[in-house]
């Protein structure tokens, strides 16, 4: 998985490509919107914040729940046009940090919590898309700088079989960042397959890994 802009960019120089600077124009006139994560780091929990590798995980898994709910692809459902239109323009994705009575207020806003597997285990919740200058009160008041966390021991090889999604290890991200950009690998894996590797993928729980490659 690259760590770079997950939307398509034309190329540059004298090979750029006509049409595919077009389609970017129309993209990046339209409507910009964003996915919401907010990921729970409590201040002084007794077991400790979630270890980093799990709230990659939980983020991936995150986005996947949404753009699989019913309420995100029936073209009745709740989200489906505000996710139609988010997936229209850039597929930005911002991951913000709660705790305490911020939490419990970002949990009473629609979304979908996601529980990572970690000990303690993450917890992320997604949102349905905002506008870029649309965001409600309740998440636009988060931090979202600075969200650090490490891995109390390093990750264990994944599951043979596992879809894992690869971090480039020559750039330096806050975990906050990390989580969005796998949530970016998560989706473009998701626009990859077909219905029915979508259907047994969500059956199975989304299983995935996310590791940063070996450096050389």
């Amino acid at each position: 998985m690259s760590t770079s802009d997950a939307s398509p960019e034309p190329s540059s120089g004298a090979f750029s490509d006509p049409a595919a600077t077009r389609g970017a124009a129309a993209r990046d006139a339209a409507p910009q919107y964003v996915l919401p994560l907010v990921v729970r780091i409590e201040r002084s929990a007794p077991s400790g914040p979630p270890a980093r590798t799990d709230a990659l995980r939980t983020a991936a898994r995150a986005v996947l729940v949404m753009l699989s709910d019913e309420r995100a692809t029936d073209p009745g459902g709740d989200w489906h046009q505000a996710v139609r239109d988010w997936q229209d323009g850039r597929i930005r994705k911002v991951v913000r940090r709660a705790r305490g009575a911020e939490w419990r207020r970002a949990c009473a806003l629609p979304g979908v919590t996601v529980t990572g597997d970690g000990e303690p285990p993450a917890e992320v919740r997604v949102f349905p898309p905002v506008p870029l200058d649309g965001w409600p009160k309740d998440l636009a008041r988060l931090q979202v700088s600075g969200t650090e966390l490490e891995d109390p021991v390093p990750p264990a090889e994944p599951e043979p079989g596992t879809p894992v999604l690869w971090l480039n290890p020559e750039l330096e991200m806050s975990a906050g960042k990390a989580m969005a950009q796998a949530g970016h690998g998560a989706q473009l894996a998701w626009w990859a397959l077909d219905g029915a590797a979508r259907a047994a993928w969500r059956a199975a729980g989304f299983p995935l890994a996310v590791r940063t490659a070996p450096r050389g």
